[in-house]
């Protein structure tokens, strides 16, 4: 019998702790790294040669949303596709449980349209054998998977559970029995193994509220009171366990970071905040953000930035888009059917609020938008054209021009916008800093529209190997260490002894995410966007190899990483 289940030999070992690149091999059994150095090839079951080729920790994402596709895609994709071995579930405050029977439907409505997933592919892809949180992990637990998984208590949910969605939709602040009860359960679901929580809190009317409800009303988070959140980080700070991530943006920018670095002083915890985001025109916003991170830290205060590192644009269509929400009257103009959605954009009165409120958030502008997907053969002639030159060309306002034309074919169009944020000094500007995470991938979410999941392939290829702005050991390290000691994975994240083998190997030179894609492979016959990636010669989770030569082998060695580990643990030693 060999001495290990796999030897990795002849490897250039990035190893995620900053330290140079070496050349070794790495001998490993029953999912554990046991050895790195010189191995025997004879002394490996299977031999991975690895000359040539760098070997690191796998990678880790913490801004994720496969709450509803992991039931029905062990391997998230497109996230381990591009070397990611774990993530962290229920972002922003948004999941399914706690969820009574009765608001299953809701639950799933409530997820349409913030985070664009398909309603059929939940009706028909989850299971819904849960109604509590620690029933919900169990769900995830005997759930095959091709990568690790741990999840935040996501405290929307709760709020419903507890309070009712009117109350809570009406933005009511909870009784104090219902705020000990949302923190038992918060503590039972910590117990149960949630690595913290999270929370959206977009201000309803704020510049950035582009994350609503199916109906475009306020997430039920949106709504929650100060005093809410701080009960949640003192629950935290009891345990000395967990961290939180929040988006949080109301119309007092300065109330909002004090009350973020409240609730990370009160608990002593990690908070992530959502997000750190380049604009070209105004490079202002995220130096602001950087500034006030580095003054966090000075005051011993752990929040962190979640940059967004992609130029991952968005392909879209008006029948189903939402992210221009952060306009009111483009938010009120695309709720409802196809049919509503067409009268209400042909409304030249909306068109006019439309043309008053500027977008800059997620667009340049709207006459930055290209179509890249004219229907008829009137309008192939503007095929990559930006809609300002069609609107130039046409004699309309770009408003006008573009919706005549999306108008035109049942909404079908499709169109492009690319990042706000595309220039390489600026980008250097937030990989650079100490205290900000990559990517903000939104993995399982906006399927018609994102695939930002390429994020980690795009770290190495653009950030190091095209414009040389940080180094691949530093990359690495935050890719994989990093996030990996702000979400409690002791021992992941990095190559050394005793630590999990979540590890990626890559040809540097060809490593390249490949041309985007759509793929007709979610339940309820709806389709998505992908982008796969080539030069990922073996990725293997827990030792073994889920991934080789960039095409997904079937085994399924992922974990529910209950406490950052996969096993249950008593309560008293959870809360030392």
């Amino acid at each position: 019998m060999a001495r290990y289940d796999v030897v990795i030999k002849n490897g250039m070992i990035v190893d995620g702790t900053q330290i140079p690149r070496y050349v070794g091999d790495i001998g490993i059994k029953d999912g554990i790294i046991q050895t790195i150095g010189f191995v025997d090839a004879t002394d490996g079951d299977k031999v991975i040669n690895a000359d040539g080729l760098i070997v690191a920790p796998g990678y880790i994402d913490l801004h994720t949303h496969y709450d509803a596709q992991l039931f029905w895609d062990p391997y998230l994709s497109i996230s381990s596709w591009h070397g990611i071995t774990s993530v962290v579930i229920g972002n922003c405050g948004f999941g399914f449980a706690p969820v009574k029977p009765d608001m299953r439907e809701r639950s799933m409505l409530s997820m349409t349209r913030v985070e664009a997933i398909p309603y059929a592919s939940m009706k028909e892809g989850m299971p819904w054998n849960w109604e509590t949180f620690p029933e919900y992990l169990d769900a995830v637990e005997r759930t095959p998977k091709g990568v690790n998984i741990l999840p935040y208590m996501p405290v929307g949910p709760m709020m419903i559970y507890v309070m009712g969605l009117e109350r809570a939709k009406a933005g009511e602040k909870p009784t104090k029995e219902e705020t000990a009860l949302m923190c038992h359960l918060l503590e039972e679901s910590l117990d149960a193994g949630a690595c913290g929580w999270s929370a959206q809190r977009l201000h309803p009317d704020g510049p950035a509220a582009a994350q609503n409800d199916y109906d475009g009303s306020p997430m039920v988070t949106d709504l929650m009171h100060n005093e809410t959140v701080l009960a949640f980080a003192d629950v935290l700070g009891r345990r000395n366990d967990g961290f939180m991530e929040m988006t949080l943006t109301t119309n007092d920018v300065k109330a909002d970071r004090a009350h973020i670095e409240e609730i990370a002083h009160r608990s002593r915890r990690p908070v992530i905040h959502n997000t750190v985001q380049v604009f070209d025109n105004r490079p202002h916003v995220h130096r602001k953000i950087l500034e006030w991170l580095n003054g966090c830290h000075e005051r011993g205060n752990r929040v962190y930035g979640q940059g967004v590192t992609t130029d991952a644009g968005l392909t879209f269509s008006l029948d189903e888009w939402n992210l221009f929400d952060e306009s009111p009257a483009w938010r009120e103009a695309t709720v409802g059917t196809p049919e509503e959605r067409k009268k209400k954009l042909a409304d030249p009165k909306r068109r006019e609020l439309m043309k008053q409120q500027d977008l800059k958030i997620v667009v340049p502008g709207i006459g930055s938008v290209v179509l890249v997907g004219p229907k008829s053969a009137e309008n192939q002639q503007w095929l990559d054209h930006r809609i300002d030159l069609i609107a130039e060309k046409t004699g309309k306002h770009p408003i006008d021009a573009m919706l005549d034309i999306a108008l035109a074919e049942d909404l079908k169009t499709e169109f492009f916008t690319s990042s706000p944020g595309c220039r390489t000094d600026l980008l250097a500007e937030v990989v650079q800093n100490p205290y900000t995470l990559f990517g903000v991938s939104d993995g399982g979410a906006h399927t018609r529209f994102l695939t930002a999941g390429r994020f980690p392939t795009e770290a190495i290829t653009r950030l190091v190997r095209e414009h040389n702005l940080i180094s691949l050991e530093h990359a690495h390290y935050r890719l994989s260490a990093l996030p990996a000691m702000l979400a409690g994975f002791p021992d992941r994240g990095v190559i050394k002894k005793g630590a999990p083998a979540d590890i990626v190997i890559y040809d540097y030179e060809t490593l390249n995410a490949l041309p985007g894609e759509i793929a007709h492979d979610m339940p309820g016959g709806e389709w998505r966007r992908v982008q796969r990636a080539n030069g990922y010669r073996y990725i293997l989770v827990n030792g073994r190899v889920t991934i080789e030569n960039d095409k997904e082998t079937g085994v399924h060695s992922g974990k529910l990483l209950r406490h950052g580990t996969g096993i249950r643990r008593p309560r008293a030693i959870a809360a030392e």
